[in-house]
């Protein structure tokens, strides 16, 4: 069995390494199958960090689609022109694609032309905002997929109410999960915690990547002066991508950036540490939400829904939206030690892709 492993987006490879390793365990046990990664992008994209791979302990990518166009619509042409001329020079039996993008929507269409089956991995995840790109994208996807890879059981339920057959939607558990579990005795302090003076359970840890976010600057400003206001004092570690930094370091002001510490952006292993470690964690990703419930770590996330309830059901994780009312109130607790204990959801077991694999082989 060929399997073509798409990826869209550094996060992507995250999720996929566990998959990787099942695949090479696998093919020592005998059986035939093989893979090779394909990344939408470019090989010099600046976001895949040269400690990436071997981080993750998996090679880099051996294609590379060169889609990276502003423009949602435009990317997806070119991933799609792309990846079916890869398609037309590397038979394939199966294509995994990872979450939601444009790119990942591209790949799964191309596919699915060519008769190909698609194995969706974090299938099922749904905003109910139909003006969202990316719900668009999850529609297409698992509506054309063959393997429908959820997370949890909201995610199942999602599939099922959209009329996926239940012999294509498997509950297999949080890839992420597997991740943390495999790397969890390898993650290193980084050299900020001593550069900056920090304490383990001292400081508060903070990431922003949405563009919406980013876009709406007077409530931005807002939101940090409420987060660094109740955190009251608490050192704010912000290792911030520098397209975040710009927009984020001119609404500080002298005495706010005291408290909120601007660093580069850490490797996969160091920013496990840092998090792990951390008094609380104050994000926009549903990664990282997902990583602190794990973790045991009280997460606030600066949206209005998510899609992994399980991570507020069950876990640390509390949505505010974009209210700075709420994510003070919030920080207020967080720092008082008055935050819920949570507990793991089903299947964050680290073997997700174990199960995965064993599917694809029809065992």
């Amino acid at each position: 069995m060929d399997i073509c492993i798409a990826c869209g987006a550094r996060p992507n490879f995250i999720k996929v390494a566990p998959i990787i390793r099942a695949i090479e365990a696998a093919k020592k046990q005998g059986e035939q199958l093989d893979y090779t990664l394909v990344y939408a992008g470019n090989a010099d994209d600046p976001t895949l960090e040269p400690t990436l791979f071997s981080d993750l302990g998996i090679a880099r990518p051996t294609v590379f689609l060169g889609a990276s166009e502003e423009s949602l619509n435009l990317l997806a042409s070119h991933a799609m022109g792309a990846f079916d001329s890869y398609l037309t020079e590397h038979p394939t039996d199966v294509v995994i694609v990872v979450d939601d993008l444009a790119s990942t929507m591209a790949v799964t269409i191309t596919a699915k032309k060519r008769g190909i089956r698609v194995a969706h991995l974090v299938a099922g995840t749904r905003s109910f905002d139909i003006n969202m790109p990316k719900e668009i994208n999850r529609l297409v996807i698992d509506g054309l997929s063959d393997y429908l890879f959820t997370a949890g059981a909201g995610s199942e339920s999602n599939a099922s109410r959209e009329g996926a057959e239940m012999s294509r939607t498997f509950m297999v558990g949080n890839i992420l999960i597997d991740n943390l579990r495999y790397y969890h005795d390898r993650f290193a302090q980084p050299q900020c915690v001593e550069t900056l003076g920090l304490s383990e359970g001292k400081y508060l840890v903070f990431t922003l990547n949405r563009k919406a976010l980013l876009a709406n600057e007077t409530n931005l400003h807002a939101m940090l002066a409420a987060l660094i206001s109740a955190a009251d004092g608490t050192p704010i570690v912000a290792p911030l991508r520098q397209q975040t930094r710009t927009v984020v370091e001119p609404l500080l002001t002298d005495e706010q950036r005291k408290h909120f510490l601007l660093t580069e952006p850490l490797d996969y292993l160091h920013f496990g540490w840092l998090t792990a470690h951390a008094l609380g964690v104050v994000t926009d990703s549903g990664n990282v939400a997902e990583e602190a419930t794990f973790n045991g770590v009280p997460c606030i996330t600066l949206n209005s829904y998510t899609e992994h309830i399980e991570t507020v059901l069950n876990g640390t994780n509390e949505l505010v939206g974009e209210d700075p009312e709420k994510l003070a109130d919030c920080v207020k607790k967080m720092v008082a030690g008055e935050w819920k204990n949570g507990t793991l959801p089903d299947r964050w077991d680290g073997r997700t892709a174990e199960r995965i694999v064993h599917i694809l082989l029809g065992k």
